[in-house]
């Protein structure tokens, strides 16, 4: 399979990417990443020298990028993470997400649909259904309804890729995930915050009441279910993926603490952010029927060692902290 990964030196992007050109050696992997300030070359280090894969450096948005792409290696299939996501990013400066998120995904559906390419996998998240009551849990039928300018952007990505789906015939899948968190998560998301801040002795600031309920899903079990939807998911179909084990987000960082032995007087609640939804939660019985998926690893599992990773990986996130990440490009390529 000659297979274009979009986003692959974020988070989410990263893992996958390690996973496919370990465990699939025939696949060529092209790499796609614009290096925003989220996307970390250090992140791939591991398969940089591996013969199936490729790095490009680009933006989805800029189709002369996108279209020579495809015109040069005619991929089998897409997936695509290349996506601006934190929240609070998004309420300052919502012009940069709806250019990547929604006119990106556009640019890269054109290109899938003028190609011929046979599979497109959009990753979305939880975040698009909106905010969950009390009971319950989103389906994949659940009426769209963000609620931030990130998740409004995410949505109407999702929206386009299914026009392309019933206007075009393109062979589609879209996958909506809870909470992620594992190693290389960048350092303004939750997790690795609050994990930072309290090996520092720092505050932890956590929004309002800390209440707010969430799933977690280890990065690693989020790929599995990629791949299962990428090699056998029905084209048109939304998955969500959801990791079963909701918690509030105080509860969270409480455990974070306890783990460090730091103390509960590091936590500092500070003002809700606009918009903050208060609850999400996954049906993932679709995927568990349809393709077989379960997580793999415990969210107390996967807490500990999420949290030992960063305490053994300071190099890593002490890097990103000062900024000297953003030169292992130059290091690498020099000005190619």
């Amino acid at each position: 399979m000659k297979l274009l990964v979009t986003g692959g030196c974020g988070f989410i992007g990263s893992e996958y990417v390690r996973r496919r050109v370990t465990r699939n050696p025939g696949d060529l992997i092209v790499n796609l990443d614009a290096l925003t300030y989220a996307g970390n070359l250090e992140n791939v280090a591991s398969v940089a020298s591996a013969p199936n894969y490729i790095f490009v450096h680009g933006d989805i948005a800029d189709a002369n990028v996108v279209n020579r792409l495809f015109e040069e290696y005619r991929f089998d299939a897409v997936v695509n993470f290349a996506a601006e996501s934190h929240v609070d990013r998004s309420i300052e400066n919502p012009q940069v997400f709806l250019r990547t998120n929604i006119l990106g995904t556009q640019t890269l559906l054109h290109a899938a649909l003028n190609h011929g390419t046979s599979r497109f996998v959009q990753v979305s998240t939880d975040e698009v259904y909106g905010s969950l009551g009390p009971e319950g849990a989103f389906t994949e039928e659940t009426p769209l309804s963000p609620r931030s300018p990130y998740s409004a952007s995410k949505a109407a990505a999702d929206h386009l890729v299914m026009a392309y789906h019933h206007t075009y015939g393109l062979p589609v899948c879209i996958t909506r995930c809870s909470n992620n968190y594992g190693p290389y998560q960048f350092p303004e998301k939750m997790l690795p915050l609050m994990t930072i801040n309290a090996l520092k002795d720092a505050p932890l600031p956590v929004y309002g009441d800390g209440m707010q309920r969430r799933e977690w899903l280890h990065v690693s079990d989020h790929c599995a279910a990629i791949d299962l939807v990428l090699e056998g998911g029905r084209p048109g179909e939304v998955y969500n993926v959801g990791g079963v084990n909701e918690r509030p987000n105080l509860e969270v960082i409480r455990a974070l603490l306890k783990q460090l032995g730091k103390p509960e007087t590091l936590i500092r609640h500070v003002k809700d952010r606009p918009g903050h939804d208060r609850r999400y939660a996954l049906d993932a019985s679709k995927i568990r029927k349809e393709l077989g998926w379960e997580p793999a690893i415990s969210f107390d599992d996967g807490l500990r060692a999420t949290v030992q990773w960063y305490v053994d990986n300071r190099d890593w996130w002490e890097k990103i902290v000062s900024g000297e990440y953003r030169t292992y490009y130059e290091r690498m390529y020099g000005n190619r």
